[in-house]
């Protein structure tokens, strides 16, 4: 089973990021999107979904600044 875990900035976060993949489109002759975060994203192996807290836990210390930046964590295949 997999342990999907997505990291994006909190709203009102400043993302330059986003920001300039934003202005780097909009020059390419793009103009459908108004807004650009960037995020990180996890996949994570697990033997069920037993781990959850330990995903919680993990989430917050190590794989997301819990200050500016929040967290989601999806059980698939």
């Amino acid at each position: 089973m997999k342990a999907k875990v997505y990291v994006k900035l909190k709203n009102g976060v400043l993302d330059p990021q986003g920001q300039t993949i934003l202005s780097s489109m909009q020059r390419m002759g793009y103009d459908f999107a108004s807004d650009v975060r960037m995020g990180k994203f996890f996949e994570i192996e697990v033997k069920d979904d037993s781990c959850k807290a330990d995903l919680e836990k993990i989430a917050q210390s190590m794989l997301a600044n819990p200050i500016i930046e929040e967290y989601s964590i999806e059980f698939g295949e």
